[in-house]
């Protein structure tokens, strides 16, 4: 595979005083279209509103940075409205209808990770306003819209020309939007900073897997997600996911390096990663990761809702489970060798912390 596979950030595509909407763009980062792949990050100052709108494509949401209030309509269902903070994750199947507010001094960053093999843009989203300039209702004309809403044309006229921003606006103070109800959250969020964990190992490092179990939409939107956060030094063991998915990474903080290995034993991509990095591995390529002094945390999605890895270090590796004849025979080793390397990583799974 001859494609660049080097990490990438988001470029702002639109914004004001309200905040800014930031999306990756398939040109610089080709995994992105191949894979049908999209990424973006909404950022919300404060008293920012982001103007209810659907997507083209399926996505799952993860708040990397404060706290704020989210609507969310499913088709057919009443407006679910959600507080949100950092490490909630959200499952936005199609035609889910969303709007995004924040009355915090801090900003609330989501980022949206998701699968656009169905939409008009292979490798991004497209975004369908309800209101503002863009909305889809200034392409109708008056009388459809009067007939449409049954009110007078020159009402009808007045309700889609009376927002003249574009995505995001920054909202009066004094304007008050509706309150949060705890019993909305269930089944439509989970907090990954919360959960409990999957895997913890001591000064090596923690994951929560989102999947159909702990959140069960995540099996509409067709994609599982994980949150990883490894101490300094510590090692994620080579792997690969074994179901023919893609791994779509994040980095929310911290810096590491990375290494993906090919078709051919061949090392596709070395270097060091950093916050606000989005880098893709394509399906079967191995990836391994060594985080810095003050550690790497990572948000992943993995295009299947219920992922199989399978690891090529550590006590859980396939090595553990292929017998020693195999292994002289693959290696070409004799046997003391051979059991040199069976008797290490013996209580290891997936991070290695430093010697």
């Amino acid at each position: 595979m001859d494609i660049d596979l080097m990490p990438k950030v988001a470029k702002k595509v639109y914004g004001g005083e309200g905040g800014s909407y930031h999306s990756w763009c398939p040109n610089e980062l080709p995994m992105l279209k191949q894979g049908n792949i999209g990424a973006a990050k909404l950022c919300l100052n404060k008293n920012g509103f982001a103007l209810p709108r659907y997507s083209d494509s399926s996505k799952v949401a993860y708040v990397l940075q404060g706290q704020g209030v989210a609507g969310i309509v499913l088709p057919e269902k009443d407006e679910k409205v959600i507080a949100i903070k950092e490490g909630d994750t959200i499952a936005l199947p199609f035609g889910v209808v969303t709007w995004w507010y924040n009355k915090e001094d801090t900003e609330l960053t989501v980022l949206f990770l998701g699968d656009t093999s169905k939409g008009h843009k292979s490798g991004q989203f497209t975004d369908f306003f309800l209101t503002g300039s863009n909305g889809i209702f200034n392409g109708f004309s008056s009388e459809f819209v009067s007939r449409a809403w049954d009110l007078p044309e020159d009402v009808g006229q007045n309700l889609v020309s009376k927002q003249p921003s574009n995505g995001i606006v920054q909202l009066p103070a004094s304007h008050k939007m509706p309150e949060p109800k705890k019993e909305h959250r269930d089944g439509m969020a989970l907090n990954c900073l919360e959960a409990p964990l999957d895997v913890d190992i001591k000064n090596g490092g923690r994951v929560v897997v989102l999947n159909t179990k702990n959140l069960p939409l995540v099996g509409e939107v067709g994609l599982g997600a994980d949150l990883v956060r490894i101490d300094g030094k510590s090692m994620c063991s080579p792997g690969f996911s074994c179901d023919s998915a893609l791994q779509v990474t994040y980095i929310i903080r911290g810096s590491g390096r990375v290494q993906v290995v090919g078709v051919d034993g061949k090392r596709v991509m070395e270097t060091t990663l950093k916050a606000g990095d989005l880098f893709i591995v394509p399906r079967f390529f191995v990836v391994s990761k060594i985080a810095d002094n003050d550690g790497m945390h990572w948000f992943s999605i993995i295009s299947t809702p219920d992922p199989v890895f399978t690891h090529l270090a550590g006590r859980t590796s396939v090595w553990k489970a292929l017998s020693a004849e195999v292994l002289e025979a693959a290696f070409n080793v004799p046997t003391d060798t051979e059991k040199l390397f069976r008797s290490k990583r013996t209580s290891d799974a997936i991070f290695f912390p430093p010697n």
